[in-house]
């Protein structure tokens, strides 16, 4: 069966990397997580004693630093491997969580794990989301999906999310905090969010998951199918 590449952008709250998730297991694809990959650079940092802070480093660390993801037969979750091993227990540990985002803020790794991503993209058959995956990541994808929601519906989602842990948050707190995200999202400099015109939009303000879900699923069968039969012709 043909595989493609599905790049899904959206605002904050839309619930674009559950949806991600769900897509990629129904197609039997891999999903590119993003978070989950900064996780294991970080990881790799510490465990080679490399300052993410020291140029010289970043350079030596960027150099034996290979990220990938493998499905685990028995429980059917995908699990992330740091240059051969297993480590996706160890990536989502506090150890872990106090130093991401010291990596996450420079440069030369950023580059480095897109440009992973991109070669990970090229064996096709990958599932990512973000903000600027259908216009820097993957401006060739086959499928682009722009998931958006009213502010409303989205604050009241990520109210429930936080519930869920156990925090209460005003709902007008939560949408001025997502209204900051959308502007912020949208003007910055560097990589902005923005809808790419070959992008589907999905609003999901009406739509229960399943049925978000389904949507990017048939719009993904729907490219494969047709895929499928041009290279029958030719």
């Amino acid at each position: 069966m043909n595989k493609i590449v599905i790049a899904i952008d959206g605002y904050s709250g839309c619930g674009k990397s559950s949806t991600a998730k769900a897509v990629a297991k129904d197609l039997g694809y891999t999903y590119i997580d993003s978070g989950a990959m900064y996780r294991a650079a970080t990881l790799h940092f510490l465990n080679q004693f490399l300052s993410p802070a020291n140029p010289h480093d970043v350079e030596k660390g960027l150099k034996s630093l290979d990220i990938s993801f493998h499905l685990n037969p028995e429980t059917l979750k995908q699990e992330t491997y740091l240059n051969g091993l297993n480590v996706e227990d160890e990536i989502r540990t506090m150890r872990i969580s106090n130093k991401v985002s010291e990596i996450a803020t420079v440069a030369s790794i950023r580059k480095e794990l897109v440009a992973q991503q991109q070669r990970l993209g090229k064996k096709k058959g990958v599932v990512m989301d973000g903000r600027d995956i259908g216009s820097v990541v993957f401006p060739d994808a086959d499928l682009k999906v722009f998931m958006t929601a009213d502010l409303d519906t989205r604050a009241i989602r990520r109210q429930e999310e936080l519930l869920e842990k156990g925090e209460m948050v005003e709902l007008d707190a939560i949408k001025s905090n997502l209204s900051e995200r959308d502007r912020v999202d949208s003007s910055r400099s560097e990589s902005p969010l923005k809808k790419m015109p070959d992008a589907v939009e999905v609003d999901t303000s009406n739509s229960t998951f399943a049925e978000q879900v389904g949507k990017i699923v048939h719009l993904a069968r729907q490219i494969i199918d047709k895929q499928e039969s041009y290279a029958g012709k030719h």
